[in-house]
């Protein structure tokens, strides 16, 4: 794999071939894509969210932007049904936003809802949010609570398994995962000392892995506890992601894309690979395409590249001289990138064939 992309990288990427890009106020703080790739949102510091149906992606001045918290969105996340989304801020409020634009209030509680994540089998799903300890979980409709799980310190981000069985939260000093559909609530504690500031779980539910204030990664062997340590960044990694077969966790935290092997008895005593990087420029953001053995990332002066994982090339998508990229996601089809940046950029590239 190459290791990193130099000075004759072209000047012109993806996104000015097959993309649009629009100026908004604040830093986009999130980004998300409908179960049903139709719609991106955006999601900004200052309230706000724009959508940007399919048939506009390449055109940014018809994308929908409208005010939805009195405050700054905090979290971002595709609805449990096949449009829409859901929204939570530090005006205390859960909200969801229809495919039509419509906006109304799920829940207004005492505490910022931080986190959100839902989960869906195309019949049914789960929605659950994070307010400080508590991790709430409701049915798809979001009106009625199914249950309300405590943690011992503020959860700092959560997830589903793939089945959408159990979900997990970080936490100070490791990470608790819950059965969904249990009738009495056990919780599973998963301990190491320290700050965990993220979390992802394999897509075989065969690991969980945190992400630490200490600039490491720790994970945990769910079949039997064993835990694994992963360090060596030069500064905190803000996003993971597993490519969609599981084979490797893909991290920011360096200025290459850090991908851990999780096949062959795990990352433990490996060294991990790396997919490309920008010399002396920290990668921000990560995303794994749901489809091909592709891994995107979004670093801290506004570039983002596509490696693929198999085939060592690298595509730029977006070449630098913005703010650092802050949101960026695969859309479950595959034929969109979205991405936004520190700076209030927010950008939508279609990668379907044409």
């Amino acid at each position: 794999m190459s290791d990193t992309v130099n000075d004759t990288m072209p000047a012109t990427g993806l996104l000015e071939r097959r993309g649009a890009m629009r100026q908004m106020e604040g830093q986009i703080t999130g980004c998300a894509i409908s179960r049903d790739s139709q719609q991106v949102a955006f999601a900004t510091g200052e309230g706000d969210i724009m959508v940007a149906d399919r048939a506009d992606w390449g055109q940014s001045d018809a994308w929908n932007a409208m005010t939805v918290h009195d405050g700054a969105i905090l979290a971002l996340a595709p609805d449990a049904a096949p449009t829409g989304f859901l929204t939570g801020g530090d005006d205390n409020a859960l909200r969801r936003v229809a495919a039509d634009g419509g906006v109304s209030d799920l829940a207004k509680g005492r505490r910022w809802i931080e986190h959100i994540t839902t989960w869906s089998n195309g019949k049914g799903g789960v929605i659950a949010f994070a307010s400080g300890k508590q991790v709430e979980l409701r049915d798809a409709d979001g009106h009625t609570t199914l249950k309300v799980l405590e943690h011992p310190s503020t959860v700092s981000g959560i997830v589903f398994d793939a089945k959408g069985k159990r979900i997990a939260a970080s936490h100070y000093n490791g990470a608790s995962m819950w059965f969904v559909q249990a009738r009495v609530d056990t919780v599973r504690p998963l301990e190491w000392k320290g700050s965990h500031i993220g979390i992802a779980i394999h897509p075989a539910g065969e690991a969980l892995v945190t992400s630490m204030q200490e600039s490491e990664l720790h994970g945990w062997r769910l079949s039997d506890g064993h835990n694994m340590r992963m360090s060596g960044y030069p500064s905190k990694v803000q996003s993971m992601a597993f490519t969609r077969n599981g084979k490797w966790l893909v991290t920011s935290g360096a200025d290459t894309i850090v991908m851990w092997p999780f096949f062959g008895g795990g990352p433990m005593g490996k060294p991990p690979a790396e997919a490309g990087g920008l010399p002396g420029v920290m990668c921000t953001r990560v995303a794994c395409h749901p489809v091909h053995d592709i891994v995107a990332a979004g670093f801290a002066d506004g570039s983002v590249l596509m490696a693929d994982t198999s085939a060592q090339r690298i595509l730029p998508v977006c070449v630098g001289g913005s703010g650092a990229v802050t949101a960026l996601e695969f859309s479950p089809d595959g034929c969109c990138l979205a991405f936004g940046s520190e700076d209030g950029r927010a950008c939508v590239v279609d990668l379907s064939a044409k």
